[in-house]
């Protein structure tokens, strides 16, 4: 090779060494690779059929895990008998509390479901007698009118909102097929995840190259942990959630408190926006009724806000994700819209798992590129550089 090629090799070797060129070319690729998923996307059909089929199960069970995987863990080591034992020990405790809460639990939901149906019309008389009280005065006669004459309306459209809440919901429970492959599929799933779960990843780390496998298992730790953490915390501060208002909604007297105490338990694991979901058909309800109770639920709400935010959220769940609340809502709604009630429930930890997954794919990078020498080159000169201040 003679002079001119060598300093053309030198130039296009420096070339793919800038950062700044790497990024583009990076930036680049992802973009080539999105468009072209976007021209074939004819090809993924089988998959995402196969991911609506199996995709809830798979979820559930893996929500199982995290919150399972510990028992067995204990009981195996503490009694010295085998992970097959304890998880079928736990799968019969599991079977016995789902069937209780389908012998007594279900039917119960069911009737306070109707009875609230039966009665809304009721609810709606009472707050319009109510508002029509409140605004006959003068200084209200403009709301007043504006209240005469759309107040048919404003209750077609409460009244098909609670129906046709009502009937995505009995629509949703009454997918017969997709509930029965979920109930069979899921225990199955569970079982091997809890018996060989913590074996797949030192599987898969032997068919990388040496130099990613250490790397590979490290985020793999990282992802568990974090996954765990936050399944077994929102779980938990939900429950506590639910037993905060349902101590409360009974205390002041509102109707169907315990449905609207589980329904807000149930809101609650959708992180920041759920607290404020579950106050909408409880200050309903409660403006129904009285101004007065609509007044002590608000105050309810207040009290759990801040025993949530100040004891029960730093207690249980802390900071575990360490995600911006802007962030939180960017992720909920734009999860929400792409994969409906699944993505508003598993897009903070989808996201937290893409995040350290990104976080340690660029440690790995800096530290196997000759990108970052010459900047850990610059550090280091200009550390030996430093005066010597004694």
């Amino acid at each position: 090779m003679n002079h001119s090629e060598q300093t053309n090799a030198s130039n296009f070797q420096r070339f793919l060494n800038n950062k700044s060129v790497m990024a583009l070319v990076i930036t680049l690729l992802i973009l080539i690779i999105i468009f072209m998923l976007n021209k074939v996307n004819f090809i993924f059909y089988p998959v995402r059929v196969i991911l609506q089929t199996v995709g809830a199960p798979i979820i559930v069970a893996f929500i199982f895990y995290y919150l399972l995987n510990p028992m067995v863990n204990y009981l195996t080591r503490r009694f010295k008998i085998t992970r097959t034992t304890v998880i079928v020990g736990q799968f019969i405790v599991l079977a016995a509390l789902i069937f209780i809460g389908i012998v007594s639990v279900i039917p119960w939901l069911r009737d306070q479901s109707i009875s609230l149906i039966q009665h809304w019309p009721s609810y709606w008389k009472s707050l319009t007698e109510w508002m029509n009280q409140t605004f006959s005065r003068s200084e209200f006669s403009s709301v007043n009118k504006w209240l005469q004459l759309n107040n048919d309306a404003i209750q077609k459209f409460m009244s098909s909102f609670l129906h046709g809440g009502t009937q995505n919901l009995s629509g949703f429970f009454g997918s017969m097929t997709k509930v029965m492959v979920t109930i069979i599929t899921f225990p199955l799933i569970l079982f091997y995840l809890l018996k060989d779960g913590d074996r797949v990843a030192p599987y898969v780390a032997k068919f990388l190259p040496n130099k990613m496998r250490q790397p590979f298992l490290k985020t793999e730790v990282v992802i568990n942990v974090q996954m765990a953490n936050y399944i077994r915390g929102q779980l938990s501060v939900a429950g506590v959630v639910m037993i905060m208002f349902a101590i409360g909604f009974l205390s002041v007297g509102l109707p169907y408190g315990w449905l609207l105490a589980i329904l807000a338990g149930f809101l609650n694991l959708i992180p920041f926006l759920g607290s404020f979901l579950a106050m909408i058909p409880a200050l309903i309800v409660a403006a129904f009724v009285s101004p007065m109770l609509l007044l002590k639920v608000l105050i309810v709400f207040s009290v759990e806000q801040i025993l949530e935010g100040k004891v029960v959220s730093p207690k249980l769940l802390g900071e575990s994700l360490k995600i911006h609340p802007v962030t939180v809502v960017v992720i909920l709604l734009s999860s929400g819209a792409m994969f409906g009630f699944w993505g508003v429930l598993l897009g903070i930890p989808g996201y937290a798992a893409l995040k350290v997954i990104v976080i340690n794919v660029y440690q790995w990078w800096r530290s196997t590129s000759e990108l970052f020498e010459e900047e850990v080159k610059v550090h280091e000169s200009i550390a030996g550089e430093e005066p010597n201040n004694e």
